[in-house]
């Protein structure tokens, strides 16, 4: 199915930018929003079961957090907006086809998708390829 123009041409731009920093994704229970800044997270997301942190790997080590998998942050560079409808189901669709996992958190100017670290050059490649091909 050949997608929408505006659709198209918010994937042309996509322009993915590999972060040089690895991440985890911590919890920490009845923790509260904002106690936990010393930590520097990039996310933090505030659930009833405690605080979920996106922060550094060395970080959590040095702070001895438990955390499941390492995970780099590739930012969509093309200025998207939290109405750009389908984006989202592009590119996570792409990668699920692939067998990547992709946690992706929707910034004001950017999505920030975070990928297995063991993944991430397949990610790329795959992102490169539709951005160079965004009518499907």
């Amino acid at each position: 199915m050949k997608r929408p123009k505006f659709l198209q041409d918010l994937i042309k731009q996509l322009s993915p930018k590999l972060d040089s920093t690895t991440y985890v994704y911590c919890t920490v229970p009845r923790a509260k929003y904002g106690e936990l800044e010393k930590l520097k997270p990039i996310v933090s997301i505030a659930e009833l079961e405690g605080l979920t942190l996106v922060i550094p790997l060395e970080q959590a080590k040095a702070e001895g957090l438990d955390y499941y998998r390492v995970f780099r942050r590739i930012t969509l560079e093309g200025h998207s907006s939290l109405e750009a409808l389908g984006l989202t189901s592009v590119v996570t669709s792409l990668l699920a086809e692939r067998g990547i996992t992709t946690n992706v958190i929707a910034g004001f100017y950017h999505d920030h998708m975070f990928v297995p670290s063991d993944r991430i050059d397949e990610a790329l490649e795959a992102l490169k390829e539709l951005a160079s091909n965004p009518s499907g």
